[in-house]
């Protein structure tokens, strides 16, 4: 590492994010599986873009195909899996994306080691709080069925704990009230913040 040097480009972070009229930040989601968070992500990506406002879903699905693909479920893979989307996630917020990182990350260390990585105000943790029965009764991929017949060892929720954010900035259960009133509230968030307009 010592003859590595980190080298300070001409065009800034804000500049960019100048250019392209709003700030950028990394909102990041974890929950159990099931509880929403790519749906809720996805829906904020699709208002987002309707407002003309630059960004990208980082889902936890899509990255095993391709950056993660060499990782399992250990412990210390899922720590390396978060540590990568986390890099990424900063790459992206340096090009002035607003970021929407969707991630089961059961471990508060995990979401901590991302949210030191970038500046205060740019790191917004989202609980989506859905609780464990709900989840479990939605079970879209069959992951529960599984863990509960002893088919998936550590798995969040059932075999492995997950550890709830203790100071989100945002908590949304996703069993109640509708995807639009959720996805105003995310919106709300980021106009009273200052990270896009009204």
């Amino acid at each position: 590492m010592n003859n590595i040097v980190w080298h300070q480009h001409a065009v800034t972070r804000e500049l960019r994010a100048g250019h392209k009229g709003h700030r950028g930040a990394i909102l990041w989601f974890t929950g159990l599986s099931g509880a929403g968070k790519s749906t809720l992500a996805g829906a904020l990506e699709s208002a987002l873009h309707e407002r003309g406002v630059h960004s990208y879903l980082l889902d936890g699905d899509n990255v095993r195909h391709g950056l993660c693909k060499d990782l399992g479920f250990s412990a210390d893979d899922r720590r390396e899996n978060i540590r990568r989307v986390g890099e990424v996630a900063k790459l992206m917020l340096d090009a002035g994306l607003i970021v929407l990182s969707a991630f089961v990350s059961p471990q508060r260390a995990e979401r901590e080691l991302v949210r030191e990585l970038v500046a205060d105000g740019e790191f917004i943790e989202v609980h989506v709080a859905t609780p464990l029965e709900v989840c479990e009764s939605r079970d879209p991929k069959g992951l529960y069925q599984k863990a509960r017949a002893g088919e998936i060892k550590d798995f969040t929720g059932i075999s492995a704990p997950y550890e709830a954010p203790a100071g989100a900035e945002l908590v949304i259960d996703t069993s109640e009230g509708d995807l639009e009133a959720q996805v105003g509230r995310l919106l709300d968030y980021l106009v009273s913040g200052g990270y896009i307009s009204a």
